[in-house]
C-alpha cells in the first residue's frame, strides 16, 4: 500500500477468533507511544458502510451470495477512499477488522463463490488497494462457537452459519495466507491474549 506515509494493519479470522481485543491492545500500545491510530472496519467503517452492515449481517432473509459479495465490495471502495487512504496520507496507522481477505473466505470459500473473482471484485473496488500487514488469528470454529456462545449475543446472518461453513472459511483463510506469507502473520487465537499481542506489536514494530 503506498498511500501515504501512514501504515494499514487488517485483522482477519473467524467470529469469536480475538480481532476487536487484539485491535484494542495493539491501539492502545501504539497510541502510548505517540503514534496516532484510526481504528476502522468492514463492513460499517462510514456512513455508507454502517448501512450495508446492517443489510449483509441483520438482514432477515436469504441474500444470493453474489448481491452478498457485491454488497461487501460497495462498502469496501467507500471505505478505503473516504476513510483509509486518506488517513495514510495523514501518516497515521490505521487498523482495521476485516478487509478483501474476508469476503475471499465467506464469500469465496462460505457461498462456494469462486475466489479469484472474489478477490479480483474487491481489487477493483479499491484500486489494488492491500495492507501492509494482516494479522490472521486461527481459531478452531469449535473453539470460536464456544466463545460466541458465551458472550450471550444474538448471532449476525454469518454467525448463524452451520459448522461446515465455519470450517471452509478457516481453510481459505490459511490458503490465503500461505499464498502471501510477506503479508500475513498468522497467530493461534488460542494462546493467551497478551502473548497473542506480543507477537503482533513485534511483527509491527519492524515495519514501523
Amino acid at each position: 500500500m503506498t498511500s501515504g506515509p501512514g501504515l494499514w494493519i487488517t485483522l482477519e479470522g473467524g467470529d469469536g477468533s480475538g480481532k476487536t481485543t487484539q485491535a484494542e491492545l495493539l491501539t492502545s500500545g501504539l497510541t502510548a507511544r505517540g503514534r496516532t491510530v484510526l481504528r476502522t472496519r468492514e463492513p460499517g467503517g462510514s456512513e455508507v458502510g454502517r448501512l450495508i452492515r446492517d443489510i449483509v449481517l441483520h438482514h432477515r432473509g436469504d441474500i444470493a451470495p453474489r448481491a452478498e459479495a457485491l454488497l461487501y465490495a460497495a462498502d469496501r471502495a467507500h471505505h478505503v477512499a473516504t476513510v483509509v487512504r486518506p488517513a495514510l496520507a495523514r501518516g497515521e496507522v490505521v487498523i482495521q477488522d476485516r478487509y478483501l481477505d474476508s469476503s475471499v473466505a465467506y464469500q469465496g470459500a462460505g457461498r462456494v463463490l469462486d475466489a479469484e473473482e472474489v478477490r479480483g471484485l474487491s481489487l477493483w473496488a479499491t484500486e489494488g488497494a492491500l495492507p501492509d500487514l494482516t494479522v490472521l488469528l486461527d481459531l478452531d470454529p469449535a473453539v470460536a462457537r464456544k466463545r460466541l456462545d458465551a458472550d450471550d449475543k444474538p448471532f449476525d446472518r454469518l454467525e448463524a452459519e452451520k459448522e461446515e461453513f465455519h470450517a471452509r472459511v478457516r481453510d481459505a483463510y490459511l490458503q490465503l495466507a500461505e499464498a502471501e506469507p510477506q503479508r500475513f502473520l498468522v497467530v493461534d487465537a488460542a494462546l493467551p491474549a497478551e502473548e497473542i499481542a506480543g507477537r503482533v506489536r513485534s511483527r509491527v514494530d519492524s515495519l514501523l
